[in-house]
């Protein structure tokens, strides 16, 4: 069977992909996992300058899920240009940069760095950071400033563009279709979606930033509705992600239109299980005389 899928020019050997800030930089799942196995690792946040992060506690459990405010710590991109790319460009599979900042001209010095990277086919430009010459409200939560961002990185950035949706709107296809219509050659969704934990015996949030991204199987059923609801509305290819823990939920996400998947929370608990979704991919489209996996996507 043909595993293979395509995202703009971005040729992926199978549909998995990991998730931004969920697996490093690739290095510290390679005692787990063979990386060549996978379509493509996104790796970490990266911005301008460099970033400590949120103050601790910036994450904790949830029921069927987890929080997290980590506040996309990172040494920022010339570290990543200087000290990272060198040790992870050999990878046998596809290296994404994950792009972030606080205004349009640091989004714009980290894709315009990132671009001249050889072995780096693509970037995805995370959409959901606050704007700071906003008052903090988030790019991706409105389609104008959605569509600014991403048009000023098209005038930058030459290769494949993926720009990861906020699910912290009321009409997510709204966004995709400004940001496709602002060049983007594909989407992402969801980024994690605003929530809170309060610790009753102490009578405070668990967090130190009160609210934090939930993650995990608790948000699945929303992910899948929305990747089905932008399917109708854009023409670029999406990448699913939100609570894929196996295989059968892979196959969920591109059967609502996805035609690739990032596995995100997942690694947390099974460090390995990135490449055991691919392999039970393969054993679904077997058992299902699936000869071709990109014949499912959108196919409910």
């Amino acid at each position: 069977m043909n595993l293979a899928t395509k995202i703009h020019n971005l040729h992926l050997k199978n549909p998995v992909l990991t998730a931004s800030g969920t697996f490093g930089y690739g290095e510290e799942y390679t005692d787990f996992m063979d990386l060549s196995k996978l379509g493509g690792i996104i790796v970490k946040g990266t911005t301008g300058s460099h970033r400590e992060g949120n103050p601790y506690p910036r994450m904790a459990e949830t029921p069927s899920g987890m929080l997290n405010a980590v506040g996309l710590q990172n040494k920022g991109v010339d570290h990543f240009v200087s000290e990272i790319y060198p040790k992870i460009k050999h990878f046998d599979t596809h290296i994404i940069v994950n792009v972030s900042g606080s205004t349009i001209e640091e989004y714009a010095d980290v894709a315009r760095k990132i671009n001249d990277l050889e072995k780096i086919p693509a970037i995805e430009l995370n959409i959901s950071c606050p704007n700071v010459k906003l008052g903090g409200m988030a790019f991706g939560t409105c389609p104008n400033e959605a569509g600014k961002v991403v048009r000023a990185i098209r005038d930058i950035y030459k290769k494949t563009l993926i720009v990861k949706l906020s699910p912290n709107v009321t009409n997510i296809s709204e966004i995709a279709k400004a940001v496709e219509d602002a060049g983007a050659d594909s989407v992402s969704l969801i980024n994690t979606i605003l929530g809170m934990a309060i610790d009753a015996e102490k009578r405070k949030p668990v967090l130190s930033t009160v609210t934090g991204g939930l993650s995990g199987p608790a948000i699945k059923p929303i992910a899948l509705r929305m990747v089905w609801q932008v399917k109708k509305a854009v023409k670029i290819p999406i990448i699913g992600l939100g609570g894929i823990m196996n295989a059968t939920d892979a196959i969920e996400f591109m059967l609502a239109g996805a035609t690739a998947i990032q596995v995100g929370t997942a690694n947390f608990i099974d460090p390995s299980i990135s490449e055991k979704i691919v392999d039970g991919i393969a054993e679904w489209c077997d058992r299902h005389g699936v000869q071709d996996i990109s014949t499912i996507v959108g196919k409910i």
